[in-house]
């Protein structure tokens, strides 16, 4: 491995546990290309860690720190490793993950089979998502060097054997922004999409044309939420994607959902999970209503009122120079939400844009109310499931925002 030499005192951070090293730190590192391992020493020379090197303004990802026992080797020999982790290292990053995950009642034979059993920086695998559905692994490397990883990867996820996989497909290309053609493919197994539950709900996943890896997983925690105050209830679900809110608020007894999104296959995919739940639930007075529509239209040309109107759009910025013109779209959008509320009714509002704070999140939704004149109260502050945890020394990994309002 190459050498990544930091400037005087740029050691602290990664000694704080933080997993990026932006390129300013950075004093000399030669010969290298994005993917390439690196060993990271302080300006004095101390080994600080490992890590991939990035593209970007983030120029190297700490892959592990100097007290992973991984490298004890390092202080027993004083020699900085010569060769990059073997698929030992990523067998023992993948059972601590899914240990995790079994302790949250998650895996086969469970009510949730559906869930992310990497995520990133929180799992201290800086660059990489895993998500499983069922016997399938879903890989999306965000970084060329977990992309170069992929093979090491699916054996090192092959050695899970209690997760009982017969399919792991690589889907990395919108991620790195490269060509399909050129990148997804299957590295066990060849079924393109599969059934997974939910908290006892089932779904159906397709992981090979879904976006991302197939499912928002994300959210799982906030439709049992909906789930449990949906009985009797009209519900209007916007951007839904695959119908899980809407699933979940019909299994909680909602009278009647309407679900909305822009993408017709979004809408198919909403249709198969709704006629899923139809098949388990027959003899059910409830109804839906599916609608293909650009939501804020929508929400200007239908000003009928629901019970609870859910807000889940994809994220409104994705860099810092977006941030104003998000702000604005969440603004608008939950404008229009709380006018569809009725008087006592609920809104869920959500932000997934990393760059929009907690705070900048809750003032927008304060501004969009007042814009409406209703009377609005916080009951929950939400966010990401378990399986999505947040490293304590990255709090960038926090990026889900919601809120539960009720609407007088």
């Amino acid at each position: 491995m190459k050498i990544a030499k930091l400037k005087p005192g740029k050691e602290v951070s990664i000694k704080r546990k933080h997993p990026w090293i932006f390129s300013g730190a950075i004093q000399e590192m030669k010969g290298t290309v994005p993917g390439d391992w690196v060993n990271i020493i302080s300006a004095k020379g101390e080994w600080l860690g490992v890590g991939h090197v990035g593209d970007g303004s983030i120029a190297i990802r700490v892959i592990a720190h100097w007290d992973d026992p991984y490298f004890d080797s390092v202080y027993e020999t004083g020699e900085i490793p010569n060769k990059a982790p073997e698929v030992d290292f990523w067998i023992g990053r993948l059972q601590s993950a899914w240990s995790l995950r079994k302790s949250l009642g998650m895996g086969p034979n469970t009510a949730t089979t559906a869930f992310r059993l990497v995520h990133g920086e929180g799992d201290r695998l800086p660059g990489l998502i895993l998500d499983i559905y069922g016997d399938a692994a879903v890989i999306q490397a965000h970084t060329h060097g977990m992309l170069q990883s992929v093979e090491i990867i699916g054996q090192a996820l092959q050695s899970l054997t209690d997760l009982g996989l017969k399919t792991v497909y690589n889907k990395s290309a919108a991620a790195m922004h490269l060509k399909e053609s050129d990148m997804d493919g299957f590295v066990l197994g060849d079924a393109p999409s599969g059934k997974a539950l939910e908290n006892d709900l089932q779904f159906y996943v397709n992981w090979k044309t879904g976006q991302k890896t197939g499912f928002f997983l994300d959210q799982r925690d906030n439709r049992a939420l909906l789930r449990h105050l949906s009985a009797g209830k009209t519900i209007l679900n916007t951007f839904c994607y695959t119908g899980g809110f809407s699933v979940a608020a019909l299994k909680g007894g909602a009278n009647h959902v309407t679900s909305v999104d822009i993408s017709a296959t979004a809408m198919e995919l909403t249709n198969q999970n709704i006629e899923l739940f139809f098949q388990s639930n027959a003899n059910t007075n409830q109804t839906h209503e599916s609608v293909t529509a650009d939501v804020l239209q929508y929400l200007k040309n239908h000003p009928q009122v629901y019970d609870i109107v859910v807000l889940d759009p994809p994220a409104f910025a994705k860099s810092l120079n977006k941030k104003h013109q998000a702000v604005m779209g969440y603004k608008r959008l939950n404008a229009l939400g709380i006018q569809c509320v009725k008087p006592g009714g609920l809104l869920f509002t959500f932000s997934c844009s990393q760059v929009i704070d907690d705070e900048l999140f809750a003032n927008t939704v304060t501004a969009a109310g007042i814009e409406t004149s209703r009377n609005c109260k916080i009951l929950y502050k939400l966010t990401q499931g378990p399986d999505h945890p947040v490293n304590l020394y990255h709090p960038e990994g926090h990026y889900l925002k919601g809120l539960v309002i009720q609407v007088d």
